[in-house]
């Protein structure tokens, strides 16, 4: 995958710079449903205030809106952004894109509104992915990108794991709520995975200011992906599976090889260097704690919120950042002091997420509120930081 900081820009109507390309709404949005939903997520979970959602817990719901709400938005705005400048082709902009962003949004309002709005939300999510989908699809037919099938696939996936989890909701598919929670953090996964593997190396050589060639192995790349594939069977579709201990810790071990690789330590000097590498060290942790949770009882939801918390957070949150300042004409190498602090808080939120509740049990709700807040922190910073970024019009008068 190229960097996608320069390119095609696409315009938007006169006063409305943030329909002007995918990453400025979806980003927006994704940011402040961050901040929102896990506000209510701490008012339902830790001070036991009562949510309308019959059919569904409130764990259920939780997960449901980090992968299809916050993830897949994040997900929305990157490709469009990315497939814009891949094949020249300009993607949605001005009031198509808002219309798209429209239905993300109020899909996230009717989950909020309980059990009552839920058919509305899954139209209005199965509606917002077909869309999005075709959005890719067609300017990557039309150029014969054919190399970025196969993150248009995960996406598909995704999608239709958004459609299995409805399906189990409403009664028609016995597992399909398991399946479709599951399915999606690991297909999410799976996708960061991948493009983990093709940016975070690429930005290190040339984000760190000296000379300086990573270590990058097919062996382990192919390694990698075949293990993954057989945890994701196991972890979502076998109860209790013997294997995926070992899988795990496999896992692990890889992906611990490949961080050796691409350490260098100039990554320290640049925030949206050591984001990025120390988001793929939590992914990397969460298959060692997941492998202690199949063999000392650890809970599994530790190894998640590695995955999810530290993984998909701050992974999404330094590319959010830097597609924001690149494609806004901003110095991607010299990004506001507050993307710093927004990055150190939401690493000290999972730490307390993943280690405490281990070596301090007793005290499992206060962690949980703890890092919860850390969240709302992280994110109410990063939203004041990039509103003005996406709200308003390139600093150096190109389009985009």
């Amino acid at each position: 995958m190229t960097d996608i900081h320069a390119g095609h820009g696409a315009g938007a109507p006169a006063g409305f710079a943030w329909l002007s390309l995918g990453f400025r709404p979806f980003f927006l949005g994704a940011v402040l449903f961050a901040v929102v939903s896990v506000i209510g997520w701490t008012l339902v979970y830790t001070f036991a205030m009562p949510m309308p959602t019959d059919g569904l817990t409130i764990l259920q719901w939780h997960a449901h809106e980090m992968v299809y709400g916050y993830a897949l938005a994040v997900i929305a705005g990157f490709l469009l952004t990315a497939v814009n400048n891949w094949t020249g082709i300009r993607t949605l902009h001005g009031w198509p894109l808002l219309g798209l962003f429209a239905a993300w949004v109020a899909a996230r309002v009717c989950m909020l509104a309980g059990s009552a709005m839920i058919p509305a939300a899954a139209i209005l999510d199965l509606s917002f992915v077909t869309v999005l989908v075709v959005a890719i699809a067609v300017p990557l037919a039309r150029k014969r990108k054919w190399k970025q099938v196969g993150i248009l696939s995960k996406l598909v996936l995704i999608g239709v794991g958004n459609l299995v989890f409805y399906l189990g909701y409403f009664g028609h598919l016995q597992h399909g709520v398991h399946w479709g929670l599951y399915g999606g953090l690991y297909l999410v996964l799976g996708l960061i995975l991948v493009v983990g593997r093709r940016v975070i190396p690429g930005f290190i050589e040339r984000g760190v200011g000296y000379p300086v060639t990573l270590v990058n192995r097919r062996s382990l790349d192919v390694s990698n992906l075949v293990l993954f594939v057989m945890l994701f069977v196991a972890e979502v579709f076998v109860h209790d599976s013997p294997s995926m201990p070992y899988l795990a810790i496999a896992l692990f071990a890889l992906n611990a090889v490949r961080l050796a690789g691409w350490y260098t330590r100039g990554i320290w000097g640049t925030p949206l260097l050591w984001g990025l590498y120390i988001a793929y060290a939590f992914v990397t942790l969460g298959f060692l704690l997941l492998a202690l949770g199949g063999i000392s009882g650890v809970s599994r939801y530790i190894a998640l919120h590695s995955f999810a918390y530290g993984g998909i957070g701050l992974i999404t949150v330094s590319m959010m950042v830097r597609v924001s300042l690149g494609h806004t004409g901003r110095d991607i190498h010299d990004p506001p002091r507050a993307v710093t602090c927004a990055l150190v808080v939401l690493t000290a939120g999972t730490l307390t997420r993943i280690l405490l509740p281990i070596a301090l049990p007793s005290h499992y709700v206060a962690w949980i509120l703890a890092s919860q807040v850390a969240w709302i922190a992280g994110f109410g910073i990063l939203a004041a930081v990039l509103f003005p970024v996406l709200a308003s019009p390139r600093i150096d008068g190109r389009a985009g």
